[in-house]
């Protein structure tokens, strides 16, 4: 069975391993990414983990999953705000190791590995959605990572899902990001805070040591009507994007990843209900995309890049 290695570059961390073609994972290794040092000394971290973890094996094949736009074609980073990474030619960095380097989404890659071997195994189309600081996901089509025309597909946060509405971190307004990832959640949590002292939602706080994504469930797990409307406006926001995602794409999986869907069914059977009421053609079909969580955890990243570097180039 082929072993290919997959790197996830991330802000504060490279994570890489040596991946079987079937998703197990053979080997790993980790550092810090410490991108104030500039592209080429993060670029000679890479270069050295995959000599690392390539040594005395057959290595079929390199994927490197980065975050923001990447160029698979032409070897580069686009642009990537976290790293401060702008048109970086990476490969041709990471010439030396003797492999060239395929490149894709961070996000992308995740996506990639949970419809291979993850929570949407066996499904021909998933759309897998990450709730974190932003929203991040990506598209399988028929077995094929959905890319685009510039690598940039699939930026599903940035959808717009009301017009005018708050500002976003990208330039425009209404983005679903702002209504619907973690730190929107923490944020209306706060808001909520503020215009109810009554709340049980301060004393919870209190006791974790702060706000998170978790507080609002907590808070409507011991039955506090704020926190419950929190809840409740949260998961109408989550449920606009991922239904226009459905009719879109109408995929056989919608996986969520991230914190906030450790919440488990608390948060995928209203979602579901949410999602179906406004599927087009709902009342008419019995067929309805699977909504569930994530499998993989952290290691979505390394996994999607190394079965990524299996697949043929475009």
């Amino acid at each position: 069975m082929k072993q290919y290695i997959g790197i996830d570059l991330g802000g504060t961390g490279i994570k890489g391993a040596v991946v079987r073609e079937d998703g197990k994972i053979l080997a790993r290794q980790t550092c810090p990414t410490r991108p104030q040092r500039g592209p080429a000394a993060v670029a000679e971290d890479i270069g050295a983990m995959i000599r690392t973890l390539g040594r005395g094996r057959e290595v079929a094949g390199v994927g490197l999953g980065c975050p923001g736009t990447v160029d698979d074609r032409a070897g580069t980073v686009v642009y990537a705000c976290n790293i401060g990474w702008v048109n970086y030619d990476v490969r041709r960095a990471l010439e030396d190791t003797g492999f060239s380097v395929r490149l894709v989404n961070d996000a992308n890659a995740a996506a990639l590995a949970e419809t291979a071997v993850g929570a949407a195994k066996g499904a021909r189309s998933a759309v897998v959605v990450t709730l974190g600081t932003g929203i991040g996901g990506g598209v399988v089509l028929d077995g094929h990572l959905l890319t685009g025309f510039t690598g940039a597909a699939s930026e599903l946060g940035h959808m717009c899902i009301v017009a005018d509405g708050e500002s976003c971190a990208c330039g425009r307004r209404g983005c679903w990001e702002t209504y619907a990832s973690a730190t929107a959640l923490i944020r209306r949590t706060e808001a909520a805070m503020a215009a109810h002292p009554e709340s049980a939602l301060h004393r919870i706080a209190r006791e974790k040591g702060g706000v998170d994504g978790r507080t609002a469930f907590a808070g409507q797990e011991a039955g506090d009507p704020t926190a419950t409307r929190v809840v409740a406006e949260y998961i109408r926001y989550l449920g606009v994007g991922i239904a226009n995602l459905v009719n879109i794409f109408f995929p056989e999986v919608i996986a969520l990843g991230g914190g906030i869907a450790n919440q488990g069914e608390t948060l995928l059977r209203p979602l579901r209900a949410q999602v179906q009421s406004q599927e087009y053609g709902s009342a008419y079909t019995k067929k309805h995309p699977r909504i569930v969580t994530c499998t993989l955890g952290s290691d979505a990243g390394v996994i999607g890049a190394a079965l990524f570097a299996a697949e043929k180039p475009e």
